[in-house]
């Protein structure tokens, strides 16, 4: 594997790095690429995410903490300083695979270090039942990338104000409840944040690509986008429903749907779910125009809908937006 290095040690915004994947990605000739970063102060919301839904703006503002939209799925992350996000990306398109080799190089890169490690649930890497790595994936044509934290430490007060999760998942907003979830590397390991990054990327990577500033001046023009109004608070089209639900193995669902004379004109879905497969033209967009009756809708829809959304079923799906 290829490990991607910038030319300096400058610390950037975090939409510089997501811009960076889909550089790398683009540009870099090269069947799997690495690269580790870490930011100052920063919230990082999923693709179909609701900011308003995830977010606690009034405590980012007053703590200096930056907010971001990614492309991936998935919930919301907080990142500081004191730990590392990892980047993978690879030519490898089959969605199951890329994740599981993904995660599994992460759990053995750890167990190397004598870390009892394992992968868990959708997306994460666990230490005995607490879980120290979240990840998550996105498609662009050609390649795939994942990317997630590894929590070698952090400021749990800052991790708390600044994520505002469903009650479902966190019923404690407090530290004490975040500590029985999560772990930190550095209750394991007798090594720096520092030295634990050179021991994986000596363990990953094989060869080293430093950019040059034109590399760095193309990924800033990328990075435009994530800076955008647009993309980090999203599109509110109208609505006359909304259908809420958590679906295990998959996610939190949020659908907004217009109806008119029971006819459904727009659907927003939104939540943490991970998307393989393209959400507008492989699903939304079949909705429009059609009655919002479970029979209409099981008959239109496609028979995999797990190929757009990791692990959905289309009986789900149907449910959330008819019950």
């Amino acid at each position: 594997m290829l490990y991607i290095a910038l030319p300096d040690d400058k610390v950037r915004r975090l939409s510089f790095y997501l811009a960076m994947e889909e550089y790398v990605a683009k540009h870099v000739k090269a069947d799997d690429c690495f690269f580790m970063w870490q930011v100052e102060p920063s919230v990082i919301f999923g693709r179909n995410q609701l900011i308003e839904n995830e977010v606690n703006l009034d405590f980012c503002r007053k703590h200096h903490i930056q907010t971001y939209r990614r492309k991936s799925g998935g919930g919301c992350v907080y990142a500081d300083m004191n730990n590392v996000m990892f980047s993978y990306i690879t030519t490898e398109d089959q969605v199951g695979f890329t994740f599981n080799r993904y995660i599994n190089m992460v759990v053995l890169t750890l167990q190397r270090l004598g870390v009892d490690a394992s992968p868990s649930g959708r997306n994460d890497v666990m230490i005995g039942n607490k879980k120290v790595s979240g990840n998550a994936f996105y498609k662009i044509p050609g390649h795939s990338i994942v990317h997630g934290t590894m929590l070698y430490d952090t400021d749990l007060l800052n991790m708390v104000g600044a994520i505002t999760p469903p009650d479902t998942k966190l019923i404690s907003k407090g530290v004490q409840s975040v500590h029985q979830r999560v772990d930190f590397l550095k209750n394991h390991l007798k090594i720096s944040l520092s030295e634990f990054k050179d021991f994986v990327h000596q363990q990953l990577c094989e060869s080293d690509l430093t950019l040059g500033e034109d590399d760095i001046r193309q990924i800033e023009e990328i990075e435009q986008e994530y800076l955008s109004d647009e993309f980090i608070y999203g599109k509110n089209p109208r609505y006359t429903l909304i259908k809420k639900r958590r679906i295990e193995g998959v996610g939190e669902f949020e659908a907004r749907i217009e109806v008119k004379n029971n006819i459904i004109k727009s659907v927003n879905l939104m939540g943490d779910f991970f998307l393989v497969g393209d959400l507008d033209q492989g699903l939304l967009n079949k909705l429009k125009d059609v009655p919002l009756d479970a029979s209409v809708l099981s008959h239109i829809l496609p028979d995999r809908i797990d190929d757009i959304i990791m692990n959905l079923m289309k009986t789900d799906f149907v449910d959330l937006l008819t019950t």
